[in-house]
This record gives structure tokens, C-alpha cells and sequence, in this order.
């Protein structure tokens, strides 16, 4: 039998519920409004066009290094401090090792030695604020909800940006087309996010990070 979660709104003094049977799937269609702005962006439309410069896409590259190096060394902090309940801290370590893996990949395919100190944009700086704020002011599983916005939305984005393999980032939408978040996030959500009151607080996280998705490409 499906569980549901009840979201109780108001407006002018009545007051109804609304079945929400599927959170994962809530979260996205509450703001995908982001990811269709997104998607219009100029650097993404220069990409499906292939008139990006190359110096733009570096830049941009530079940044992701930089922001999967800062959220790896998170998801460890995340991992090594909680004892309970075990899908979560499973949850944190499958992340940890999938984040560290294709950190340590995207360092050795640009020759990098080590860590390298990268200056970091104000919308990056933003965005890992705001995942610096979720793990130390509030509950593991709204870290995880804010790690969802970006394996959603750059998901969607190579499954809807028109870039044929004669184009030069063709490369980028290839890799960015398998991902599996379903798998990893949408059990772990619906069982947890199980009250009015936890689907909000959710939703204002996730409507955040899609935000700092969009900012992120903005700026690139």
C-alpha cells in the first residue's frame, strides 16, 4: 500500500490537504520552472549550437572541480558522523565514494598533482555556503535533499539539450545523460520525508540549490 504525505495549505482562512504520494518526484515538478530557465541560458544554448569558447567552457570546468572537491571533503564530514539511522549514513557513504571517485577522475584528466587552489565565483562561493549551512545547522537528510538539484537537473539538461556527436561538447551531454538518481535519492525521501511540515522545508531546500544550479550556469 503507498504511503502519502499530506501538505496542509491555507489561503483566505479555508484550508485543504493535498495527497503527495511520490516526494522525489513532488520536489522536481514543483521546480522544474528553474530548469526550463535554466535550459535558455546562453551558455548552454552556445553549447547545443556549439559557439561556446572554449575559454567559458574551461572556466566553467574549473569551477565544477572546484565544487566536487569541496562537496566530497562534506560528504566525508557527513559520513563519519553519523551512527544512525543506517540508510542515511549508507546513503552518505555511497555519495562520499561516488563524489571521490569522479573528483579524483576529473583531476587526473586535467593534471592535476593535487588539490589545486581554485579562486571560487560569487555564485559558487553562494552555493557551497548554502551546503555548508545544511550540514552544520540542520538534519542529514536535508543535505541529501540538497544534493539532489544537481543530478536531476544536469540529467534533464543532456536528455534535452540538441547536441549531435559532430559537436564538440557532445562529450559533456554523453556523460551527463546516464545518471541514476532515482536509484540513490527516491526511497531514501519518500520514507523520510513522511510530514507536511518536513515536504516544505524540503521543497524550500531543493528550490534553493535549483537556484544555485541556474546561478552557477549564469555566471560561467
Amino acid at each position: 500500500m503507498k504511503t502519502s504525505t499530506l501538505l496542509c495549505l491555507c489561503f483566505l482562512g479555508f484550508s485543504y490537504s493535498l495527497a503527495v504520494e511520490d516526494v522525489y518526484e513532488y520536489l522536481w515538478e514543483k521546480n522544474n520552472d528553474i530548469a526550463s530557465k535554466t535550459i535558455e541560458l546562453d551558455f548552454l544554448r552556445q553549447m547545443e549550437n556549439g559557439s561556446l569558447q572554449a575559454e567559458r567552457y574551461v572556466n566553467f570546468t574549473i569551477q565544477d572541480i572546484g565544487y566536487l572537491l569541496k562537496v566530497t571533503k562534506m560528504l566525508k564530514r557527513m559520513s563519519a558522523k553519523l551512527s544512525q539511522p543506517d540508510d542515511i549514513r549508507n546513503f552518505m557513504k555511497g555519495r562520499y565514494t561516488s563524489y571521490k571517485s569522479f573528483a579524483d577522475y576529473m583531476l587526473k584528466q586535467y593534471f592535476f598533482k593535487g588539490e589545486p587552489p581554485i579562486l571560487q565565483t560569487p555564485a559558487m562561493r553562494k552555493y557551497l555556503a548554502f551546503y555548508r549551512n545544511l550540514m552544520d545547522n540542520e538534519e542529514a537528510l536535508y543535505f541529501a535533499v540538497g544534493l539532489l538539484p544537481c543530478s536531476r537537473l544536469w540529467n534533464w539538461l543532456a536528455n534535452n539539450l540538441n547536441i549531435p556527436p559532430t559537436n564538440a561538447y557532445h562529450t559533456w551531454k554523453v556523460g551527463n545523460m546516464g545518471g541514476h538518481s532515482e536509484k540513490h535519492y527516491k526511497a531514501l525521501l519518500n520514507k523520510y520525508l513522511n510530514t507536511p511540515e518536513k515536504v516544505v522545508k524540503a521543497n524550500a531546500v531543493f528550490r534553493a540549490q535549483m537556484q544555485n544550479e541556474h546561478d552557477f550556469f549564469l555566471s560561467s
